[in-house]
């Protein structure tokens, strides 16, 4: 087999368990345990820079660098940014009308910050999943900001069937779903594979050394496109399907167990 050199983690359901809002102890002796074989390891989110602070406060180590925003903003751990792209401008005036008509919820992700246009009982599902329950707050100016700001990811809270009639309105865009409740919009060139290829190419790493793990919808451009993919147990079928390898759920040793079956540690 072939030596891995870089391994990219999702944080909710992956490296983060739903259930205890925390990393298993098992989980992160194992990430240090890669860290000191001289693996490089790299955070992969669908969130924010600003919403990847809290793992300071779980991690006594730092990971190499960050793939944030499903790919949109990648950097190292010492800062470097080795991608920085935001939403289409013109998509984004497109659907702000047809938002307001539809009352759809929708959270605009900045690098340093987010804000929303309203909120709903799907909002307060994702609050209670993440454990915070003060994430969203409604703005009087989100439809102004909308268009004023750079905006590098929505979070649409509509269900699967609802995407298209939004979607009409973001020709440049695609949605990367990993819940019913909601859906990240991004650019249609974005995902998380794009940011693994901004991550090796500056490390001279090959795609065939580096490994992949998640769990949701937004994690499957990633799972396919790495040397080796790994869906966790509590993964939707879906990131199920094109895995490499399904190994047990985020509470149950899954990061561990998976490393342990290609003998990466």
């Amino acid at each position: 087999m072939t030596k891995i050199k870089a391994i990219f983690f999702d944080i909710d359901g992956t490296i983060r368990s739903f259930k205890t809002k925390t990393i298993p102890e098992n989980t992160v002796n194992t990430l240090k345990k890669l860290k000191e074989q001289g693996i490089k390891i790299f955070i992969a989110t669908g969130r924010a820079p600003f919403h990847t602070t809290f793992l300071n406060d779980l991690l006594d180590f730092k990971f190499d660098g960050y793939i944030t925003i499903n790919g949109q903003y990648c950097y190292l751990e010492n800062g470097e940014v080795l991608n920085d792209k935001i939403l289409s401008q013109e998509d984004i005036k497109n659907v702000l009308p047809y938002f307001k008509e539809n009352k759809i919820a929708c959270d605009f992700a900045l690098l340093d910050g987010a804000f929303m246009n309203l909120k709903n009982s799907r909002v307060k599902w994702l609050e209670d999943e993440l454990g915070d329950p003060e994430r969203f707050k409604e703005d009087p100016l989100a439809y102004d900001k909308a268009i004023s700001e750079k905006i590098y990811q929505l979070n649409v809270f509509v269900s699967e069937e609802e995407e298209a009639g939004f979607l009409a309105y973001m020709p440049t865009s695609k949605a990367a779903r990993w819940t019913t409740h909601f859906t990240d919009v991004i650019p249609k060139d974005g995902g998380k594979n794009t940011g693994i290829d901004a991550v090796i190419a500056h490390f001279g790493i090959k795609l065939e050394e580096t490994m992949a793990f998640g769990d949701g919808g937004n994690d499957i451009d990633m799972l396919k496109h790495a040397g080796i993919g790994v869906a966790m147990g509590n993964a939707g079928e879906n990131v199920k399907e094109i895995a490499d390898y399904i190994t047990t759920s985020v509470d149950d040793d899954g990061i561990t167990n998976a490393l342990k079956h290609f003998n990466v540690i």
